[in-house]
């Protein structure tokens, strides 16, 4: 079946494999390079992916750096997300984790360093992106786009990043 066939297929039952998505590097990317096949919770082993990325990458850049990754992340991420979505049959199909990546690498960029601080921001991070607060969970159902994929977790990662900024205040994290 072409790529261009998969935008008719029926969702509940098409299940994107491993050749699927090498075939095509936004389908790659998109995926989390592989974590967004894995089950259950793609989103959490998509952040999870995330996180080594992060430190063995953006971790050591400057902030402008970090900054410039992030910006160019979300504004790709749109059209890789819109597309891989298009070519699974659904606009936010669950194995599309590059939102997660991207929105997970901004909270760690404000995050303390150090492995229980990071951990503390992946299980807040995870729990807003399962939970959707509001407004979180408007632009979920609403937003129908690569833009709102992405939006979404931008989201997720704020309010993740208010969960730390309390925790650091309490003096979880000194």
């Amino acid at each position: 079946m072409s790529d261009i066939e998969s935008s008719s297929r029926n969702t509940a039952e098409f299940v994107p494999s491993w050749h699927w998505i090498v075939r095509s590097p936004v389908r790659f990317i998109a995926f989390g390079f592989g974590s967004g096949l894995l089950r259950p919770g793609p989103g959490t082993w998509g952040t999870l992916a995330a996180w080594p990325i992060w430190l063995l990458t953006l971790a050591h850049a400057s902030d402008i750096v970090v900054a410039a990754c992030l910006v160019l992340g979300f504004a790709v991420g749109c059209q890789l997300c819109h597309i891989a979505g298009k070519e699974a049959g659904k606009v936010d199909h669950g194995g599309i984790v590059w939102d997660e990546m991207v929105a997970f690498w901004l909270v760690l960029w404000l995050t303390p360093p150090g492995f229980w601080p990071q951990l503390a921001a992946f299980i807040l991070f995870r729990f807003f992106d399962i939970l959707k607060p509001p407004p979180i969970r408007y632009f979920d159902r609403h937003w129908h786009n690569g833009f709102g994929v992405m939006w979404d977790d931008i989201l997720a990662a704020g309010y993740s990043l208010l969960g730390m900024a309390l925790l650091v205040r309490l003096g979880v994290f000194a």
